[in-house]
């Protein structure tokens, strides 16, 4: 059972109001968002007291990355949904420009660890760098001197960046849209443990995120390992007060997308007050009801993409299928709702919402959304090789950048490891 925030936006800190709000700009594509694009908004909003979010448009990212999976207003709403997102800017530029970051008052801005390139291999934020508005955490901070201002879990993050040259958000490890889509093609269930994994996969997972001249660091797929930091990071652990109305909803919320999304918005409009509790069930029942090798995400994974969204105020890992008697007793549930998607029987052929049809607090919620998780993998599989494709271009580019970088450390090593060489530059 974790406790989330419902409206997801942090504390101002006591000395708020003494010192000027830091607005914070982040833009990027965020398709196919998952709990990683959430962990770099995390970091980024923790930074400053407002954060903005620019978007690609599916033109911009067709030009410089290949196509995307969801459609730019998909990717709009995808992105306003995360809780620590303040605003959103739709069809932002893929070049981030001072001119950008002043016409939206954003003191700095700031990206993941990895590289962003544009279709002729240059970075996307040399501008803001070369005009030192690529910040790090304490640099934001410490505008305002309040260091109360950055959330105790993230201190030791922010000490790391300010003692080191890196002026990003720290990557997520074990999560990518190259492992998502290599899951999705494979069809095994390699995914759902750390343990037996499975050869195809790796061997598919390898060719995904290879070019022809190897590895890059920032397309590769790591193996994902679910700590209770993460946890506390993402929960606010707000519980419910009196006059809140506690709803209650289930299922696998596997690839956490827009269909999810509109559903729980929904839901969040049914009461005045509404406590939405989120039941997750374990890979092994997800499996049972859904078949071929869904869920695509492991529930820890999940747990984490549910966690992010802002109308979710609580999360329990690994709820029974049937909605007991002891659950809705236990978290004093006023109503409990379900989308239009096919409800399946118990394993005795029950109905796993017999209980609150009996209480009478039970409600079929219409999204106005059909987009599934099985849509989703359609997608992904009709247009498999321009995919594998983006991959294999993305990462080339890459590796010329860290060649391209290999080559410059050398040069200066070689310089200043020469007598001669330190001669002839100071003459």
């Amino acid at each position: 059972m974790i406790r989330n925030g419902a409206t997801g936006a942090a504390s101002p800190s006591k000395s708020a109001a003494a010192c000027q709000p830091v607005r914070v700009w982040c833009d990027g594509c965020y398709d196919m968002v998952h709990y990683g694009h959430s962990n770099q908004l995390r970091q980024a909003r923790v930074m400053g007291d407002y954060l903005i979010v620019g978007v690609h448009t599916d033109e911009e990212i067709s030009k410089h990355k290949g196509p995307p999976v969801f459609t730019q207003e998909e990717r709009y709403k995808m992105v306003k949904a995360i809780k620590w997102v303040d605003e959103i800017v739709p069809g932002a530029p893929y070049v981030t420009t001072l001119e950008t970051l002043d016409q939206y008052n954003c003191d700095f801005c700031v990206h993941g660890n990895d590289i962003t390139l544009t279709v002729d291999g240059k970075d996307t934020y040399e501008e803001v760098k070369n005009a030192k508005r690529y910040r790090d955490i304490l640099r934001a901070v410490s505008r305002c001197k309040r260091e109360d201002a950055v959330d105790n879990c993230c201190q030791s993050l922010c000490l790391t960046l300010s003692l080191s040259s890196c002026r990003e958000c720290k990557r997520t490890q074990g999560v990518s849209t190259t492992d998502l889509v290599g899951r999705m093609l494979l069809m095994t269930k390699a995914h759902h443990t750390n343990i037996d994994e499975d050869m195809d996969y790796r061997k598919h997972t390898d060719n995904f995120g290879k070019g022809p001249k190897g590895h890059s660091p920032w397309t590769g797929v790591s193996q994902f390992l679910q700590t209770s930091q993460k946890i506390i990071q993402f929960a606010s652990g707000k519980e419910p007060q009196p006059g809140d109305t506690i709803i209650y909803v289930a299922g696998a919320f596997d690839l956490f997308h827009i269909g999810h999304v509109d559903f729980l918005e929904k839901v969040h409009q049914l009461a005045e007050r509404p406590y939405i509790i989120v039941g997750l069930h374990f890979d092994q029942e997800v499996n049972d009801y859904k078949g071929k090798n869904y869920p695509i995400m492991n529930v820890h994974e999940r747990t984490l993409s549910v966690l992010a969204c802002r109308y979710v105020s609580e999360v329990v890992i690994g709820a029974p299928y049937a909605v007991s008697a002891d659950l809705l007793d236990h978290f004093k549930v006023d109503l409990v709702c379900h989308g239009m998607t096919e409800v399946v029987p118990d394993k005795d052929g029950s109905d796993p919402y017999e209980e609150p049809k009996k209480r009478g607090n039970f409600r079929l919620v219409d999204s106005g959304n059909n987009l599934t998780t099985d849509l989703i993998v359609e997608r992904i599989i009709k247009n498999r090789l321009e995919f594998e494709a983006r991959n294999q271009k993305k990462e080339a580019k890459e590796l010329a950048v860290l060649e391209a970088m290999k080559r410059r450390e050398e040069a200066a090593a070689k310089q200043k490891a020469s007598p001669l060489g330190q001669d002839d530059h100071e003459s």
